[in-house]
């Protein structure tokens, strides 16, 4: 779909950039730093939060966005050595005169940086994009309430879509008892949001919800685990040697 907002980039508080929609006065990402808000929402509190990381790891985030949760997460794919396939659900692409302007590989020293960030873009529904063996990723561009979930799928969430004042509808119980469905249990969802509606909806869901400390420049975020069933352990799930795309 095109993305109806025309945007303005910013420079956050960190150096790297987030994009402003001028017609719903939003951003992708805080301007406390867009960065560091990224990295401590999905990598420290979602990727770092189980004991034992799962190997092959399954990834959905809501909004792919600038991209710049993917573009960590495949960078942090590179490091651990540690496979992950990211499904990411975005229904209004950025345009590639935008991306170009975004800073992300040049926040860090990896060579291959410039080759991950348009390997993430370039990502679409019928097949993972590989990059570089440990990365997977797809992007299907279609809406949340039209995307077919398998049940059971995914270990982690991010939830970045815009807040619940500019898009209530991506925030409801309904919503939520799907991505509950898709998710393993013990299965983790990590979002910025803290609202107490949305800490409802994920708890009538059947999430376990706690609120913890949020990036600079807000106070709290939200986590939502996946109650185990009878007999199982936390994220003590053994490598998939005979893995394959």
């Amino acid at each position: 779909m095109e993305n109806p907002f025309s945007s303005e980039l910013i420079e956050t508080s960190d150096g790297s950039y987030t994009l402003k929609l001028k017609g719903i006065d939003e951003q992708y990402h805080s301007v406390k730093g867009a960065l560091q808000e990224s990295q401590h929402v999905f990598l420290e509190s979602g990727l770092n939060a189980f004991e034992v990381l799962p190997n092959p790891l399954f990834i959905l985030e809501v909004g792919l966005g600038t991209g710049l949760n993917a573009f960590l997460t495949g960078r942090e794919a590179q490091i651990r050595k540690t496979r992950i396939l990211y499904e990411a659900i975005e229904p209004y692409p950025l345009e590639e005169t935008v991306l170009q302007l975004l800073n992300y590989p040049q926040l860090f020293k990896e060579p291959w940086g410039d080759e991950l960030f348009g390997t993430i873009h370039a990502a679409g529904a019928e097949k993972y994009e590989n990059f570089k063996d440990w990365f997977f990723i797809r992007c299907f561009p279609v809406k949340l309430q039209d995307k077919v979930f398998e049940a059971g799928k995914y270990h982690l969430v991010f939830f970045d879509a815009f807040g619940p004042d500019t898009q209530p509808e991506m925030w409801t119980r309904e919503v939520f008892e799907r991505i509950y469905s898709s998710m393993k249990p013990g299965g983790i969802l990590v979002t910025y949001c803290v609202k107490g509606d949305v800490r409802r909806a994920l708890k009538a869901t059947g999430f376990e919800v706690s609120k913890i400390p949020g990036p600079k420049g807000k106070r709290e975020m939200s986590r939502a685990v996946k109650p185990l069933l009878n007999n199982q352990m936390a994220n003590k799930i053994q490598v998939d040697e005979n893995f394959n795309i």
